[in-house]
C-alpha cells in the first residue's frame, strides 16, 4: 500500500464487509460532509458561469500542493484560461466515495490504487482515456487496459518501493548486522485511518524477492492462496525481521507514524538504522540531515532470490467527467512537460517515455538512481500488491499486519480470514501486475 494519500476504502465502491474501526466511521462521516458541502460550492461557482471550470480531487496537501499548483495547475490556467477548482485530502478515498455517492464526483481524480479505479470502472464512473493518452508513453503496469480493452488511468507521480534507506555514514558490514537486529529497523506502523500499509509493503516485497514477479503476480491478482507456503513465510519472514510479538519494539512501532520512523536515525546515540520505504521518503528531514543512501532491499532480506524485480508504486490519473475542460486537463497532465515540470520539483519521479534522464540531469546521484530504475523498460515492475487488491481486501491486510506485529501466533486465522474475504464473488481483481523485461 501506498504512502496515505488518504484514508482506507471505506467509501470505495465495493462496500466492505465490516467497518473494523470507530475511527474509520468517524472519519468517514465527517469526509461525506465535508465533500458534500464541497460539492454545492462547485455546484454554485459553475452555475455563475464566470469562466470554464474543471474540478480536480488529489491527495496533495500542504508543500506538495503548493508545488503542484505552481508546476502543473497554473500553467494549464495560463494556457487554457480554464480555472481548475483543487481540492486536496488526505481522506481522499472518502471523499470520492461520498461524491459519487451524492451524485456529484470531480471531473478528475488522482488516487494511489489501481484495485479502487477498476472498481469504479467496473461500476461505469470512470471514462476511458485511450482518445487523450497514449498508453504506450507509460507502459502497460502503469497505464493498464482491463478486460473490457480500455484504459481508465495513468500515472503522474511514481514511486519505487523495493529499496532500503541508510545513513551515508553507514557501511555494508554495519549494514548487513543492523540488518539482523529488529530495533535497528525503522519502523513506524501508524497513518490514521490507513495504519498499517508500511506492514503491506514489507510483506509484498519479501515475497517478490523470495519468489519472483510471477508468484507476486498470481497473489495480487487473487489467484494464490493467503495461506500458500509463498505467502505465509513472507509474513514470518517479516515478523522476525522487525521483532514480532516483543511486546517493548511492537508498543513503539505502533505507536509511531511511518513519516517519524526515521526521526531516530539522527538522534545520538542513534536510534535506528535502516528503513525499508519508497523513494518519497527521502524527502524526511531525518534522511535529508543523514544525507540518506539506498541499497536494493534483496541485498539485506534474508532468503532474496536476486531476481531484480521492483514494486513500485504511483498517483493516477483518472476521468469521471469526460467534458471539454477536463479532457484538456487529462491531456496536459499526462503530457511530457506537465510531467517533466511536477518531477523537477522532486515531489516524485515520472515514468513518462517522454521524460528520460539524460547525461545532463541535476540532482543527486541517489535521485537519478532512483529515476532510471523507474523508467528503465529492461526492468522487471511490479505495483504495490495491496494498492492493486480490491479494496476491501487491501484494508484488511493492512488491519492484519498490526495484529501480526502484537500477536504473530494469529497468523493462521488471519490468513485464514484474508482467503475467505478474497473468495468474495463480487470482488473486481486486476488482470495483471507486473511489467516483464523484453
Amino acid at each position: 500500500m501506498s504512502a496515505p494519500p488518504g484514508g482506507p476504502a471505506a467509501a470505495a465502491p465495493s462496500p466492505r464487509p465490516r467497518p473494523s474501526r470507530r475511527l474509520v466511521r468517524t472519519v468517514t462521516v465527517v469526509a461525506s460532509c465535508l465533500a458534500l458541502l464541497a460539492a454545492a460550492v462547485v455546484v454554485g461557482v459553475r452555475a455563475l458561469g464566470d469562466e470554464p471550470t474543471v474540478t480536480l480531487l488529489a491527495n496533495w496537501t500542504g508543500e506538495d500542493e503548493k508545488h503542484f499548483r505552481q508546476a502543473v495547475v497554473e500553467p494549464f490556467e495560463r494556457k487554457y484560461h480554464i480555472h481548475v477548482d483543487y481540492q486536496g485530502s488526505n481522506a481522499e478515498s472518502q471523499v470520492l466515495g461520498a461524491d459519487v455517492e451524492a451524485g456529484t464526483p470531480p471531473d478528475v481524480v488522482v488516487l494511489t490504487g489501481p484495485g479502487e479505479l477498476a472498481e469504479y470502472a467496473r461500476q461505469k464512473h470512470l471514462a476511458p482515456l485511450e482518445q487523450l493518452v497514449d498508453p504506450k508513453d507509460f507502459g502497460p503496469s502503469w497505464a493498464m487496459p482491463l478486460a473490457d480493452g480500455h484504459v481508465y488511468w495513468f500515472p503522474l507521480k511514481a514511486d519505487l518501493k523495493s529499496i532500503v534507506w541508510y545513513p551515508a555514514d553507514t557501511g555494508e558490514r554495519q549494514r548487513g548486522r543492523a540488518a539482523r537486529r529488529p530495533a535497528e529497523w525503522c519502523v513506524g506502523m501508524g497513518s490514521g485511518a490507513t495504519s498499517g500499509w508500511p506492514g503491506t509493503d514489507w510483506i509484498e516485497d519479501i515475497l517478490l524477492q523470495r519468489y519472483g514477479a510471477e508468484v507476486y503476480e498470481k497473489w495480487a491478482r487473487g489467484d494464490l492462496s493467503w495461506r500458500s507456503p509463498q505467502v505465509k513465510a513472507a509474513w514470518t519472514a517479516w515478523g522476525r525481521l522487525v521483532g514480532a510479538g516483543d511486546q517493548e519494539l511492537v508498543r513503539r512501532v505502533l505507536k509511531t507514524p511511518y513519516e517519524e520512523a526515521s526521526e531516530p536515525v539522527t538522534a545520538r546515540p542513534r536510534g535506528c538504522t535502516l528503513e525499508h520505504q519508497a523513494s518519497f521518503i527521502r524527502g524526511r528531514p531525518a534522511w535529508q540531515r543523514a544525507d540518506g543512501r539506498y541499497v536494493p532491499s534483496a541485498q539485506l532480506i534474508p532468503g532474496a532470490a536476486g531476481t531484480h524485480a521492483w514494486e513500485v508504486s504511483g498517483d493516477l490519473v483518472a476521468l469521471l467527467h469526460a467534458t471539454p475542460e477536463a479532457k484538456k486537463l487529462i491531456r496536459h497532465l499526462a503530457s511530457a512537460d506537465a510531467q517533466r515540470a511536477w518531477s523537477d520539483k522532486e515531489s516524485g519521479f515520472s515514468v513518462h517515455t517522454g521524460v528520460r534522464p539524460g547525461p545532463g540531469d541535476t540532482g543527486p546521484d541517489w535521485r537519478r538512481s532512483l529515476a532510471r530504475t523507474l523508467r528503465d523498460r529492461g526492468e522487471v515492475r511490479c505495483f504495490d500488491a495491496s494498492d492493486a487488491m480490491p479494496p476491501a481486501v487491501r484494508d484488511a491486510f493492512a488491519e492484519a499486519t498490526i495484529e501480526f506485529l502484537a500477536h504473530p501466533d494469529h497468523l493462521d486465522t488471519l490468513l485464514r480470514s484474508l482467503d475467505t474475504l478474497s473468495a468474495t464473488g463480487d470482488l473486481t481483481w486486476l488482470p495483471s501486475v507486473c511489467d516483464r523485461a523484453p
